[in-house]
Parts: C-alpha cells; sequence; structure tokens
C-alpha cells in the first residue's frame, strides 16, 4: 500500500470505516484529527481515495455533504488487522447505493458514537475510536439475535476516584421510522439475551460445571442498554418512552437487574452523555447519569 504510514492517522482512518460503516468529512476529522485543521483530513481522505482504499458519494441535502466509505480493497486490508479482527463489515459497505440508503440511520449512529468520544477526551476518560463497535451479533436462541446499534466499551479515569471502571452499554439509535410498540420490543430482544443458556449437544450442566447464561462468556457484568432518540419532538420522545415503559413492565426484573435508560440525542449533545440527561425506563421521572446504576436520583 503505496505512501499509507501504518502508523500513522491513515490506519486509524480506514479502522474508523471499516468498523462505523460510513461517515461525513466532518466526522472524520472530529474522530481521527480534532486538533487540527480540517483541510489536513480532508487532504488525507483524498489521497486515501486516490490510492483506492476509500470513496465517497454526495448527499444532495444538507449542503452536498460528502459521506465517506471503504472500497472492497480497503474492507479486505482493514480485515487483516488485530485490531479488527472479527469485524469484517457487511459487504453492502462498499455499495455506493446501500450506503446512499443507509446514511440517515448509519450517520446518526456515527454521531451517538462521537458524543461518548469526545464526551470521554473532555472528561479524561478512556473511550477510544474502535470502542464503538456496530452491530455485534448475540445469539438468543432459535435462530435469533439481538443486535445492538452499537456495543461501547468506555473506562472512567482516575478522576472519579475509583482508580478506573469499565463500563460497557448496548446503544440502540432510534429515528422514529418504527412505531413506538417496534421499538419497545427491542427490550425483550435483551431479556432473552440476558437469561439465554445455549444447549450444548451431549453435554450436560453439572455442579463442578453449571449451564452459564451465553452472555458471561463475553461480559464479567452484562451491559447496560442505552436508548437514544432522535428524528421527533417532545411528544415523540414522550410518546415513545411511555412505550418503553410498558414494554419494562412486562419483563419482571430486568429493567431492575440490568439498567436501561433513554435519552433524547438531543439532549445528548447539548449537555454531553455523561450529564444526568437519562431516563430509567421503568421509571421515566427519574433523570440520571448513564454510568451510574441507573436506579435513583442523580
Amino acid at each position: 500500500m503505496i505512501g499509507v504510514d501504518a502508523g500513522s492517522r491513515d490506519r486509524l482512518a480506514l479502522g474508523v470505516l471499516a468498523q462505523y460503516r460510513m461517515a461525513t468529512t466532518e466526522q472524520m476529522h472530529r474522530v481521527i484529527a480534532p486538533g487540527v485543521r480540517i483541510e489536513q483530513t480532508r487532504r488525507r481522505l483524498a489521497r486515501l481515495r486516490v490510492e483506492g482504499l476509500v470513496d465517497r458519494i454526495t448527499l444532495p441535502q444538507a449542503g452536498r455533504t460528502r459521506v465517506w466509505f471503504l472500497t472492497s480493497y480497503g474492507v479486505q486490508l482493514a480485515s487483516e488487522w488485530p485490531e479488527l479482527r472479527g469485524r469484517r463489515p457487511s459487504r453492502t459497505v462498499f455499495d455506493p447505493t446501500a450506503v446512499r440508503l443507509k446514511a440517515g440511520h448509519t450517520l446518526t449512529v456515527t454521531e451517538t458514537a462521537l458524543v461518548f468520544l469526545e464526551d470521554a477526551r473532555r472528561r479524561g476518560d478512556v473511550c477510544e475510536p474502535l470502542d464503538w463497535i456496530p452491530e455485534v451479533h448475540h445469539p438468543i436462541g432459535s435462530g435469533e439475535a439481538a443486535i445492538p446499534d452499537a456495543l461501547l466499551y468506555y473506562r472512567h479515569g482516575p478522576a472519579d476516584g475509583d482508580n478506573g471502571s469499565m463500563l460497557r452499554a448496548f446503544v440502540e439509535v432510534d429515528r422514529a421510522t418504527m412505531g413506538p410498540e417496534r421499538l419497545a420490543a427491542k427490550l425483550t430482544a435483551y431479556e432473552r439475551l440476558h437469561r439465554y443458556v445455549p444447549v450444548i449437544p451431549g453435554r450436560r450442566p453439572t455442579v463442578q460445571e453449571p449451564a452459564l447464561e451465553e452472555w458471561r462468556r463475553r461480559y464479567p457484568l452484562f451491559p447496560r442498554v442505552l436508548f437514544v432518540l432522535d428524528a421527533t419532538g417532545p411528544a415523540g420522545v414522550e410518546n415513545r418512552i411511555g412505550a418503553l415503559r410498558a414494554g419494562a413492565g412486562l419483563l419482571a426484573r430486568f429493567p431492575y437487574d440490568v439498567p436501561v435508560l433513554v435519552a433524547p440525542l438531543a439532549d445528548l449533545l447539548r449537555r454531553g452523555p455523561s450529564a444526568p440527561v437519562w431516563r430509567p425506563v421503568h421509571d421515566p421521572g427519574l433523570r440520571v447519569r448513564w454510568t451510574e446504576s441507573g436506579h435513583r436520583q442523580a
């Protein structure tokens, strides 16, 4: 790969596009090089395009925004890197038509990633660009799966007084393209994941080796669930939170055992995701921080 320094931001740019699927020029700049002028990011992306690693489309709305994505060559190259092993993106990620049709939702997911990433930078916490992993497949039995829009890894820094604590979250970004009841149905998938124990043919659980839920193979604690609402006004937000609350009421202990929180993207952009802007779905009258348990007043 002539002209690309494997230790530079070129590699990070390719890794971000491989993982995030797509991003605008401004979003790429905020992820990979916020401390320099955006012209440097534009030149970097243009060079990677000449080398056949990335491509772009131009959206007709929003001031003809350019949206960047990997080519098939870029996908092939990035998939070989250790930091992206096992995270091969969908084959449609390098198809311009698929990128155009998916741009609205995927760019909103990317923007949601940025609010956490930039908040961590301000607070001195640890959340690197590749700590946001879209569409991780989690089987829940019967051939079905829970697939969050993103899995977030986030570590509190020493500034919190606890020498650092690792947090994980499943993030669902809702742009009001489905009815409130379908949004609330996603809670059922996470509740199923929470209790799903895979059956291993020919093997019976024993006292020494009891059957364990599938999620424990990946996480020491079940990730909290964060719903981020966009593309709707205050009435729509309340309507969707009401549907989530009704759905949570059908799930016994799950919303109490696992923090399930909801907030408008506008509040995250205005105040930052670490602010007490999150509402527990089982008690939406509260306002809490997502880094807390989600069950007490912030």
